[in-house]
């Protein structure tokens, strides 16, 4: 792979996983089966390992899905108090193959050097707890956050009945001077709290007659469960909770099994679907046995936990930045159903990407009828071998996306037809264009492609964009009344027009109107992202609006000068600088000025000084303040931040532990290399 394709590749995983882990942990509604998304975690991994340049520290290759919610943006106040985890509450590594386990097993072997057991347990698919009691009696609960700080999510977790907010005294305990409790003064257990399934049936049949969407499965029916704000109608969710893993200070257990058992003992829920291999074929034969059994379950599992089960050996091992290196996650592979193919559909995505979509004949599958799935690309159709009237394998891969796996070849029959996909675009008719480097096909008929310019609208009013109160179904109302066509139509609507739509009165139109005006508000990175120019998404987007400041700025910028911003490879520069140069693009950007919305960074606004003018600044190493945070310093100073050295850089600005890269190229080019306490004295 060429190296601009994979600094675009490695940019295009890290906003998919991003968005991803943010939908899973934060929103609750997944986009990506966990197969998925550890499959994509993989191909970035490697992609760094063979880019180590591109490594940067928020990439998720580096950092622990967070389930946080802080101000969001809209400067809304926290819904839950946060405090730090007293230990860091990581993942685990994921694995789908018994030879991957083996592997797991050898490098403990080879670490620890001594005998040791496993502790295999049943895997709940719920939402992570930490739970620390104090004196025998619930002192907080925490969710894992981003694994150094969690919601205080207390309140919600007492209203969970198999949760104690105070231990119980064994039958069998004998108080003396030394010992007068049978439980450490205090410790962490750490658990998973899920919804059964005939819980997660009641709530999804209640939200249904509430015309509310119905969750997707119990694991985010859970997770959206806890953190309701009113904590009285957490006790009617039917949560329940398992446990799992002790910490504490000194505690008197030799191994994990103990620790558990003493928990049970406390009157702490700890599951009993567990067993002590000593072997890789017991920890095989423990994953076969689930592998069937989960089905007769009342809740949801995923896979089997494989544990060292020696504290001791547990320690010496220790951890990564995101896994401990004693544990590891079997995951079950997706359920699977065989279904005919009827037809394929093939629909153009907002950039003009044209999807093939299988219509299934209906078919039951994890709890819910699929009728539908994706091909991704014309690639994907030809190593499937597809054809209309086949009878084809459906997984839906983490409960959530359908999609086809295989075919069944002994079913074909001989009149089944080989699909060809389209050569011109199914909604305009435009002929269609791929790339070499690119695995999907294009309709380049951005301005005159309906579903295109529809698609742009969408994307312009969605949440993560301008956030204005609107469905496809209102943009459908506003583009067939020809009421909307460019995003900066939205701003030249009046209520009389929206009350020409069919089912609108004052109210709607009064809250669309007010949606649109609060809209103005939305930063400028914002703003950039709701452009939608390809290949630009919500990291990019800040990045740039940070190292320019403002829109003019980015309007003027050269190909090169784009090179030279963080997360801005050659494709995405040349992308970005073909779109200002496009007059329709010039023109709605001045009429959304004209409407008010923000076309600069607030540090821009907000300049403090001219002390850095015309200067580019690379960082590179830890500050005393967030790498965010010191470049939007050196914008505020009247600089620009860039992410890669070139002759053109006027500093390095070296932290403490900089890239030896960087400092190898600073002193190449000869670039001037200053610290932190040099940089504050040229702006004070």
């Amino acid at each position: 792979m060429e190296k601009a394709h994979a600094y675009l590749r490695i940019q295009e995983l890290r906003d998919i996983l991003i968005e991803a882990n943010r939908r899973y942990y934060v929103e609750n509604s997944p986009t990506l089966s966990d197969y998925e998304f550890d499959m994509l975690l993989k191909e970035l991994e490697a992609l760094e390992k063979e880019w180590p340049e591109y490594i940067t520290p928020d990439s998720p290759t580096h950092r622990v899905g967070s389930d946080l919610k802080t101000v969001d943006g809209e400067g809304n106040k926290k819904e839950f108090e946060q405090y730090p985890h007293r230990y860091p509450m990581l993942s685990l590594g994921n694995t789908y193959d018994i030879s991957e386990v083996q592997a797991f097993a050898d490098r403990a072997e080879k670490g620890i050097g001594n005998a040791f057991t496993f502790s295999t347990e049943l895997k709940f698919d719920g939402t992570a707890i930490c739970l620390t009691y104090k004196n025998g009696r619930l002192f907080r609960a925490l969710t894992r956050g981003d694994g150094t700080v969690g919601d205080d999510v207390t309140r919600n977790v007492k209203h969970i009945s198999n949760i104690p907010q105070e231990l119980k005294v064994p039958a069998d305990f004998v108080p003396t001077l030394m010992e007068s409790s049978p439980w450490p003064e205090e410790f962490e257990i750490r658990g998973e709290i899920y919804m059964p399934w005939p819980a997660f049936d009641r709530l999804n049949e209640e939200r249904l007659k509430d015309e509310e969407q119905p969750f997707a499965n119990p694991r985010n029916a859970a997770s959206g469960s806890l953190k309701l704000i009113d904590s009285r109608l957490v006790a009617n969710r039917g949560l329940e909770c398992t446990l799992y893993h002790m910490l504490g200070e000194d505690l008197p257990f030799q191994t994990h099994d103990q620790a558990l058992k003493a928990a049970a003992s406390w009157g702490l829920p700890v599951s009993d679907k567990r067993k002590i291999c000593k072997s890789i074929e017991e920890i095989e034969n423990f994953i076969n046995h689930w592998d069937t059994e989960r089905k007769t379950l009342l809740f949801a599992t995923d896979g089997i936990v494989i544990k060292i089960n020696e504290l001791q050996y547990q320690e010496e091992l220790g951890y990564t930045a995101k896994f401990p290196r004693w544990a590891v996650a079997y995951k079950f592979k997706a359920e699977q159903a065989l279904t005919k193919l009827l037809s394929i559909d093939y629909q153009v995505g907002r950039t003009g990407a044209v999807t093939p979509v299988a219509n299934l004949e209906p078919v039951q599958l994890s709890g819910t009828v699929v009728k539908r799935a994706s091909l991704h690309n014309a690639d994907q159709m030809q190593q499937l071998d597809i054809h209309i009237g086949d009878y084809v394998y459906v997984e839906k891969g983490g409960e959530i996306i359908p999609k086809i796996t295989g075919v069944e070849l002994s079913q074909r029959s001989a009149d089944v037809t080989e699909p060809h996909f389209p050569e011109t675009c199914p909604d305009c008719g435009t002929k269609l264009i791929r790339d070499e480097q690119e695995a999907k096909s294009f309709c380049p008929n951005q301005t005159g492609c309906p579903t295109q310019i529809k698609g742009k609208l969408v994307h312009f009013l969605s949440r993560k964009a301008m956030n204005v109160i609107a469905g496809d179904a209102t943009i459908e109302q506003l583009y067939s009344k020809a009421l909307v066509w460019n995003p900066a139509d939205f701003y030249e609507l009046e209520k009389e027009h929206l009350l020409t739509l069919d089912g609108w009165k004052e109210k709607s139109a009064e809250r669309f109107l007010k949606s649109l005006q609060e809209s103005k508000n939305v930063p400028f990175e914002r703003v950039l992202y709701a452009l939608g120019i390809r290949y630009v998404g919500e990291t990019t987007a800040k990045a740039v609006a940070r190292a320019f400041g403002n829109i003019d700025a980015i309007m003027k910028a050269s190909v090169e000068e784009l090179l030279n911003t963080d997360d801005v490879g050659q494709v995405i520069a040349e992308s970005i600088y073909a779109f200002f140069k496009d007059e329709m693009n010039l023109d709605t950007i001045e009429r959304l000025k004209a409407a008010g919305l923000k076309f600069e960074a607030e540090a821009q606004k907000q300049k403090l000084s001219e002390a850095l003018a015309g200067k580019t600044i690379v960082i590179s190493g830890n500050f005393s303040i967030s790498r965010d945070d010191m470049k939007a310093l050196i914008v505020a100073h009247g600089g620009k931040s860039s992410g890669s050295i070139s002759g053109k850089t006027a500093y390095l600005l070296a932290g403490e532990k900089p890239g030896p890269e960087k400092i190898k190229k600073a002193e190449t080019l000869g670039v001037k290399i200053i610290s932190e306490e040099e940089f504050r004295s040229m702006i004070e």
